[in-house]
């Protein structure tokens, strides 16, 4: 039974769904009539995020988890489709940055953030796919980054990751194919979000020179194309990386 919105009786989970682009994507997702798991390390958050996406009117489980473990990415899915019966949309979302110059950068940098970043999204994908290959219909949307597309100087690790999640969209996106399911990625530019709030006010002009739109993107803005590609209309749209940057990469 459905209420005439555009993902009732569909249910998704958006990894570091407790602010930012995560918690705009799950709000969208909501809105359109999904029940929604919202993840992350944070209790606090959590808790909030979920009570948020109930007052939309939409059902909401908040779940304290570690995308980089794959004990979390299992029991996050098995949830999902022991509260909501089934698992339509994964968002994996959740990312962290841990920036330096390479000389300086220290073992743990690194590995920290293709934990989180790489594997994470890898190990949520292999759990999240597996349910969906039975149901024969799936939406993966990974959140990737410019960086990942053009580099960036000090993120070589960060910029590492969201590369390897392009790649890994792409070659999921051939292998599920064949039971319905559609991979795609979003690569999100400078948008105004906690991760960018503490770049300073000349890097922040010196970014934005290289913006044709010259301003910084919504988180909105970036979920907006998440529910698309979360929807009908993109049924035959798969395998693709989809840029919301204002023109920095094109």
């Amino acid at each position: 039974m459905t209420d005439g919105k555009a993902l009732a009786g569909r249910s998704a989970i958006v990894t570091g769904g407790t602010r930012g682009i995560g918690l705009a994507i799950a709000r969208l997702l909501a809105e359109d009539g999904a029940s929604v798991v919202v993840s992350g390390r944070d209790a606090a958050r959590v808790d909030a995020a979920a009570k948020e996406i109930e007052t939309l009117g939409g059902a909401a489980l908040g779940i304290v988890a570690d995308q980089s473990k794959r004990e979390d990415c299992e029991r996050l899915v098995e949830a999902a489709k022991e509260s909501f019966g089934r698992l339509d949309v994964l968002i994996n979302n959740a990312g962290i940055t841990r920036d330096q110059l390479l000389v300086r950068m220290k073992d743990d940098d690194w590995d920290q953030v293709m934990d989180t970043n790489l594997r994470g999204v890898f190990l949520m994908t292999r759990a999240g796919a597996k349910v969906m290959m039975r149901q024969k219909s799936g939406r993966i949307v990974n959140m990737t980054s410019t960086a990942g597309a053009m580099g960036n100087a000090g993120q070589a690790n960060y910029s590492a990751a969201k590369a390897g999640v392009i790649g890994l969209t792409k070659s999921t996106a051939r292998e599920l194919a064949h039971w319905n399911i559609q991979v795609n990625a979003v690569a999100p530019g400078l948008i105004e979000t906690d991760m960018t709030a503490g770049i300073s006010e000349e890097a922040r002009e010196g970014l934005l020179r290289q913006v044709p739109l010259k301003r910084m993107g919504g988180v909105r803005e970036v979920a907006e194309v998440v529910r698309f590609l979360a929807g009908d209309g993109a049924a035959y749209v798969t395998g693709q990386i989809i840029h919301v940057n204002g023109g920095l990469y094109m």
